[in-house]
């Protein structure tokens, strides 16, 4: 396992309080690790999302976030959001960024399963696409409406992550001034 994954572990603030290998972050809760994620919508609303490849510990086969991953120890949010969305999306952060609207922060928040603890930093795109993914982490991705989305909740189509996500992101953006898109 010389090769393993080093994640930082934080507290409930995000302050790095020391370290450990992936595999023993996915021991069960507790060992609170920081993740990014991000959210890209297109010009008509609609969310862009990936279909996590069928080999993947967790949550094996379901649709999830666009961009998902964990921050290195040592890397700093931004650089971990740049390189997932560069791994998932296949396409460089400037492109992102290229919208006028850039890549803003939503929120933070905290997610335990039986599998692991996470310090979840959500983020937000307008991008309209085309993505190229890599195969060994997404199977698939397009866009899904709003209404897409909320017929297929609670049916394991998609990851109780991003259900969950759904929900502050909807109550995020209608609390934003101007009800920014999705």
């Amino acid at each position: 396992m010389d090769n393993e994954e080093i994640l930082p572990l934080v507290d409930a603030d995000g302050r790095v309080v020391g370290a450990a290998s992936r595999s023993e972050c996915h021991r069960g809760p507790g060992r609170l690790h920081p993740v990014v994620h991000l959210h890209v919508c297109n010009g008509c609303g609609s969310i862009y999302l990936q279909k996590r490849a069928e080999d993947k510990l967790v949550q094996p086969g379901k649709w999830d976030t666009a961009v998902g991953g964990h921050v290195a120890a040592g890397e700093e949010i931004g650089a971990a959001l740049a390189r997932e969305i560069e791994e998932e999306l296949g396409v460089g952060p400037a492109a992102l960024e290229s919208s006028g609207r850039g890549i803003r922060p939503l929120f933070r928040y905290r997610w335990d399963t039986e599998v692991e603890s996470e310090l979840v930093h959500a983020f937000l795109a307008i991008h309209e696409g085309p993505f190229h993914h890599d195969g060994r982490e997404v199977s698939e991705g397009r866009f899904w409406s709003l209404d897409e989305i909320r017929a297929n909740l609670g049916r394991s189509v998609f990851t109780p992550n991003f259900e969950h996500e759904f929900e502050l992101l909807q109550e995020h953006l209608s609390a934003a001034p101007g009800g920014d898109a999705p």
